[in-house]
């Protein structure tokens, strides 16, 4: 049921068990009984809650609340515990996971990636895991490549283990996840600086975790080159990747690289918009202040 409907649902039972009809109170009615029941689940997040609690949260009686109570039990937003008491159940949770991973995240970024791209002139693409794959869900062309046209687009898969924005995601999953997406994997050499065995793959994200980025030196493509930079959501996982790209006539590895503060911010930019709260920065005495991009 959707959420909405869930919330409309829950309503129209605790007005009817209160008494007050929609049809005789109207909307009044109904967003007081959305009220009650909202504040009955926040407290039953806050603290385990007795039936006394609710009735005196609802303003009705114990049998009233118990009805409520049961209702809101049913799907899952409190869970009555052997004491007797109700506390936040997983109905809710589920749902935040289900907002959140329905949040439109090319539609946040869209902004950014374009204001990355008018400052530097390359190509900008935003990827994202989906299911077992890494997909490319935006991309902003460069006027430069005209003539030549990079092989990426949206909609299309990208290399898990020879594109930046692949390593980029892989190097943040936790190892089981990333041991599960790799395991269909066949390593291919498309080119003499492919990492195409698990052994380099893994230091090389090893360095990338280190770093903070990744760079793609022409590793399925040998004329392409590319940087990247990760995509954190709330919760601080990294769900995406962000990166800048040009074929090597137009732009070298390092030229590129030359780009990484911008691109970093932008990602970063991106990853607030989804609610990510950037850890504070480090002192200047501290002497972990992280690595020069030039490494």
């Amino acid at each position: 049921m959707a959420v909405a409907h869930r919330v409309v649902y829950i309503a129209h039972i605790a007005t009817q068990a209160m008494g007050s009809p929609v049809a005789s109170r109207g909307g009044i009615a109904l967003a007081q009984s959305i009220r009650r029941a909202i504040d009955l689940i926040r407290r039953s997040a806050e603290h385990p809650l007795s039936l006394t609690e609710a009735a005196d949260v609802l303003g009705v009686h114990k049998s009233t609340a118990l009805r409520i109570l049961q209702t809101l039990e049913s799907a899952r937003f409190v869970r009555r515990t052997g004491a007797g008491t109700y506390v936040l159940g997983s109905g809710l949770i589920e749902l935040s996971e289900l907002a959140l991973g329905s949040m439109d995240l090319r539609q946040f970024a869209a902004a950014h990636l374009r204001a990355l791209q008018r400052e530097t002139s390359h190509t900008v693409h935003l990827a994202q895991l989906t299911g077992d794959e890494i997909i490319y869900i935006d991309k902003v062309d460069s006027p430069a490549f005209d003539a030549v046209k990079l092989p990426s687009r949206v909609g299309r898969a990208v290399s898990i283990y020879a594109s930046a924005v692949g390593k980029t995601i892989l190097a943040y999953l936790p190892s089981e996840e990333r041991d599960r997406l790799l395991s269909p994997v066949v390593f291919e050499r498309f080119t003499d600086t492919t990492f195409a065995d698990h052994e380099s793959l893994d230091a090389e994200l090893v360095r990338i975790r280190e770093l903070g980025w990744a760079t793609d030196n022409g590793e399925h493509d040998a004329y392409v080159m590319c940087v990247a930079a990760p995509i954190r959501d709330s919760r601080g996982q990294v769900i995406a990747a962000a990166s800048i790209t040009a074929i090597e006539v137009i732009a070298n590895l390092d030229q590129l690289k030359s780009n990484l503060p911008r691109l970093l911010e932008t990602a970063n930019q991106i990853s607030c918009e989804l609610g990510y709260t950037p850890p504070s920065a480090p002192s200047p005495d501290d002497p972990e202040d992280g690595r020069s991009i030039d490494e």
